[in-house]
């Protein structure tokens, strides 16, 4: 069944162990952290030492998000601060191969991310090396937009792509998240989907079992 990746983005930062342990209770196994550095993304978030506070109080997967510019730079710090997996943006990549081959000599799973205006063709070449691909339903950088819909197009291209070769990469969603909308963008083909305001706004645990019920009715 697909699984709910709750984004950190938009949590309360003076309450954020406190809702971290409400995920956790509430059965969520995966947390997405985004990371921003204003030249990338015009926006700036947090980096490693945030990271690396909450990991020692927290047990779910780190989906680790990196909005940055030519991330290669900084795998092994983030894989140290507590990352198990990490997403890289093709657009922010002067070598792809080469950022690959950079996450590959750590125990990291390896993913991918396009934006709303980047073809998912260009994914092709390194489909078996990675582990994820997140399809970016809204412009990286800013969370409340809404769901651009041409994107869920590169959802059923990402999954028939990898039933039709044998793949086995997971693809995340991310950008536009809302109750309303959820069981189509898992219809077409997502294992994670990230929301953040969904999640956040209000009840944490009523939103979460809200959440997790359109998913399982869409599964």
């Amino acid at each position: 069944m697909s699984e709910l990746a709750p984004s950190i983005l938009s949590a309360d930062f003076m309450h954020l162990g406190e809702q971290l342990h409400t995920l956790q209770e509430s059965g969520l196994k995966v947390l997405h952290v985004d990371v921003m550095d204003g030249v990338f993304v015009p926006s700036i978030s947090f980096g490693m030492p945030v990271i690396k506070s909450i990991r020692s109080g927290c047990q779910m997967m780190f989906d680790v998000h990196l909005m940055i510019k030519e991330p290669s730079r900084y795998i092994k710090e983030f894989v140290e601060a507590g990352a198990d997996s990490i997403t890289v943006h093709v657009e922010a990549c002067s070598d792809i191969g080469e950022t690959i081959a950079a996450m590959k000599k750590y125990p990291v799973k390896r993913a991918l991310s396009v934006n709303p205006g980047t073809d998912v063709d260009v994914l092709m070449p390194y489909l078996d090396q990675i582990d994820m691909v997140l399809v970016m339903g809204v412009e990286p950088g800013f969370g409340g937009q809404k769901l651009i819909p041409d994107t869920l197009e590169k959802v059923k291209k990402l999954d028939q792509t990898r039933r039709e070769n044998g793949y086995d990469y997971l693809i995340e969603f991310d950008g536009g998240v809302t109750r309303d909308n959820l069981c189509e963008i898992i219809q077409n083909g997502t294992d994670l989907a990230v929301a953040g305001t969904a999640v956040f706004r209000g009840d944490i645990r009523e939103n979460v079992r809200d959440l997790q019920e359109v998913i399982a009715g869409a599964s």
